[in-house]
């Protein structure tokens, strides 16, 4: 059986045996997940070695068949994701097993979304990962959280109902999900049917992935849910939903009028985002507002047609996925409201400090990683040359300089004075620890880590041979 297949399966099979496995239940889950990590980098080493390949299961050959394709941007989400839930697996809970086993589905999930091939798969693990979200974010003892959760709920089924019925549209005007076949057929999505189609689904999966304007749910479920599941939900959740835009951009939707619809909501959320954070009094709605308007960038990216726009929008995910779970781990345990943070920064100086180094990569100030990220974003969209893309750098360096206005506020506040307050215990401090150090490894290994992302957008944006592999794979 192909490993990438064995990523989706183990972690399935480990989340229905959990009942079975008595005091070995709380090892059972990191097990699992350490696993698919090295499944992963078995196949990153294949892939490197022999290219892009193809799985076609169930005996029927594309575009009939259930499609997996397994290239370096596949394999990186997939990957990274098992390593932010190992990373963030909970060391205590009210009900381990519940929680364990939802993550096992949205890892399991998540890696099938990575490596599918067609929409109707995209759906199916997009709801998986949505019914482990739902009951993740329920977890939490928060009085708030059960409103939150429940808003949570109804807009996210909301957008099922868009995504679904756009999908429905595809298969209307196409006659096929296959993303490979749709992309031989993308003259007939070509019409003002064909971009109303995209558009339900941009809204649909633009939920999970804090688009505007169906992201009114992310402030209030970041502020009430637990440390760990926030920093999943805006690291890794939400670049799995973004994951399907680029799949549709690249493959199906390559027409200017659904470039510019993705650019204007990127837009929109970078601004709606960085003006809310300014205007947030409490840390955690101001990073839930700040995660908005970064997702936001990479949706301009994504916009981006060709390598230039895919390998922006990967850096910029790649550094979103490790700061924002930092930063949300990192604020777990101090006073929500900003001013109360007053004198913490002498009180617990290493918490602060990664809080810093945090915020100032989250800016872009170089040497940082967030630097390199932001830089390919703004070189992307200038390279255009196009009056609309000039307009869209131009709003990300307005957003950025809104952001350092507000998170330098809180920076200030930490080493403002003194405080008699006892240190808060920091239960995310391992976590925390870990993705501080994954950023200055990155910081440090910035070409090969550069080289990694270039073969992974040179990849993504070849789309005919991204056709040739699909339709020509045999079956497995």
């Amino acid at each position: 059986m192909n490993a990438s297949v064995l990523m989706i399966a183990l972690p399935l099979l480990a989340a229905f045996l959990l009942p079975l496995t008595g005091p070995l239940a709380r090892w059972v889950g990191p097990f699992a997940a350490a696993l698919n990590i090295a499944l992963g980098i078995s196949l990153w080493q294949t892939v490197a070695q022999e290219g892009p390949s193809v799985v076609v299961m169930g005996g029927f050959a594309a575009p009939l068949g259930i499609v997996f394709r397994v290239d370096t941007l596949a394999v990186l989400f997939a990957t990274a994701l098992a390593a932010l839930v190992l990373i963030l697996w909970p060391r205590t809970s009210a009900d381990p097993r519940r929680e364990s086993a939802l993550l096992l589905i949205l890892l399991a999930a998540g890696c099938g979304l990575a490596f599918s091939g067609d929409l109707f798969n995209l759906f199916v693990f997009y709801e998986l990962i949505a019914v482990a979200s739902y009951g993740l974010v329920a977890a939490s003892r928060e009085r708030l959280a059960a409103a939150a959760g429940l808003r949570y709920l109804v807009l996210s089924a909301l957008g099922s109902a868009f995504a679904l019925l756009g999908i429905g549209l595809v298969y209307a005007l196409a006659g096929t999900l296959n993303l490979a076949d749709l992309s031989r057929h993308a003259d007939a999505l070509n019409s003002p049917l064909g971009l109303a189609a995209f558009a339900l689904m941009l809204l649909g999966f633009g939920v999970k992935a804090e688009l505007f304007p169906v992201n009114a749910w992310v402030a209030e479920v970041y502020s009430t849910a637990t440390a760990r599941t926030t920093a999943l939900l805006a690291g890794g959740v939400s670049k799995l939903a973004l994951l399907i835009v680029l799949h549709l951009v690249l493959l199906v939707y390559a027409q200017p009028a659904a470039l510019s619809l993705l650019l204007t909501l990127g837009l929109l959320s970078i601004v709606s985002g960085q003006f809310a954070g300014y205007r947030a009094a409490d840390l955690p709605r101001m990073l839930a507002y700040s995660s908005i308007a970064q997702l936001g960038m990479i949706a301009a990216a994504f916009s981006v047609s060709g390598e230039a726009g895919v390998l922006a929008g990967l850096a910029l995910a790649l550094h979103h996925l490790i700061v924002k779970p930092a930063l949300f781990l990192v604020g777990d345990g101090w006073p929500k409201c900003v001013d109360s943070l007053a004198g913490l920064g002498r009180a617990e100086p290493w918490r602060a400090a990664l809080f810093v180094l945090l915020a100032l990569s989250l800016l872009g100030i170089p040497p940082l990683p967030g630097f390199w990220a932001k830089l390919l974003l703004l070189k992307a969209l200038l390279g255009m040359g196009e009056p609309a893309w000039n307009l869209a750098a131009a709003v990300v360096l307005l957003g950025t300089a809104i952001e350092g206005a507000y998170l330098l506020r809180v920076l200030q506040t930490l080493f403002r004075g003194t405080t008699n307050a006892k240190p808060a215990t920091f239960g995310g401090a391992l976590p925390a620890g870990v993705l501080g150090v994954a950023l200055l490894l990155v910081m440090l290994a910035a070409t090969p880590v550069g080289g990694a992302l270039q073969r992974a957008a040179q990849q993504a944006a070849d789309v005919p041979a991204y056709v040739a592999d699909t339709l020509g794979g045999s079956p497995q």
